[in-house]
């Protein structure tokens, strides 16, 4: 038999486990779910700098009521809980939008970053306030503090990935100040790109953005392989973004290399060209900016 003081530390202890597992997120909440999170992936094994397709579906509750513009934040996990890349971003049509018992889907391309890490990895997803920090509860399985288990994948060697050769018309890689994850390289008026021919269909992706301020109409950007345009595009967006375009077999012919020009219709100068002096002593011939340049063979 216990013994009433051995009793009453079970309880108080007891109850200061069940406080802890609340505080960290491993309790259940009481309030109801807003909506079931799930994600789809182009591919479950996905090879370092190479571009994965997430396909992201909330089917809202019946009985949904958001109270405001929430983001939805994703982090990818290794086994150990070390945090590998995010992709935190506002769904297209805010969460303020949704309407009960509707289904909002919408798909992101996104590149594996180079980070130091091969094998499995977990993504968990949730829905949170940026002013306030408040999450949002779903309906699926809860890790912790509102983060839920939506998809795996197996991180593979850059080994796998058609290497890329930038040649001329390149200026050297620039990190961003806030996010060291961030690299890009701007073009000249002409940038070329030199790989293997993989000798069958492929698709190319272009991760980039411009500087739309200071053209109007917008540059216009002239893709050719080995010599022959294949697609012409308006450099119109100063938010990154991610464009593909097929190349055959046939466009990129039999030899043993390739090449694929990048060739902007009109450049700028930052020292001459950008307000109040920020490009001062910059003298560059700019192009448009690339974050990312991939050759995925079909």
């Amino acid at each position: 038999m216990i013994s009433p003081m051995k009793r009453r530390s079970c309880v108080v202890l007891g109850a200061v486990v069940a406080a802890g597992a609340v505080a960290c997120g491993g309790g259940q909440s009481n309030e109801p779910a807003v909506a079931t999170p799930s994600l789809a992936l182009s591919r479950d094994r996905v090879a370092i700098g190479s571009p994965v397709r997430l396909t992201y579906k909330f089917q809202v509750a019946p009985n949904a009521a958001i109270d405001g513009d929430y983001w939805v934040f994703v982090h990818v996990l290794d086994p150990e809980g070390e945090q590998l890349w995010t992709d935190d971003h506002l769904p297209p049509t805010p969460t303020s939008k949704w309407k009960p018992g509707e289904t909002v889907e919408y798909t992101r391309t996104v590149f594996v970053p180079n980070y130091p890490y091969l094998g499995e990895a977990t993504v968990r997803l949730g829905l949170y306030s940026q002013s306030t920090g408040k999450r949002l509860t779903l309906n699926a399985e809860d890790a912790a503090r509102k983060e839920y288990v939506v998809a795996k994948m197996r991180v593979l060697p850059s080994s796998e990935n058609i290497f890329l050769i930038y040649k001329e018309g390149w200026y050297p890689e620039e990190i961003a100040a806030d996010n060291p994850a961030s690299e890009w390289q701007w073009t000249r008026k002409t940038a070329t790109i030199s790989f293997r021919n993989p000798k069958k269909d492929a698709t190319f992706y272009l991760d980039s953005d411009a500087r739309v301020d200071l053209f109007v109409p917008p540059q216009q950007v002239t893709l050719s392989v080995n010599g022959q345009p294949i697609a012409t595009f308006a450099a119109d967006s100063r938010d990154r973004r991610v464009q593909t375009f097929p190349i055959s077999a046939a466009q990129f012919g039999n030899g043993e290399m390739a090449e694929l020009v990048l060739a902007a219709d009109k450049t700028f100068t930052p020292s001459a060209s950008l307000p109040g002096g920020s490009g001062q002593g910059d003298t560059r011939e700019l192009g448009i900016r690339v974050f990312h340049a991939f050759v995925e063979p079909r």
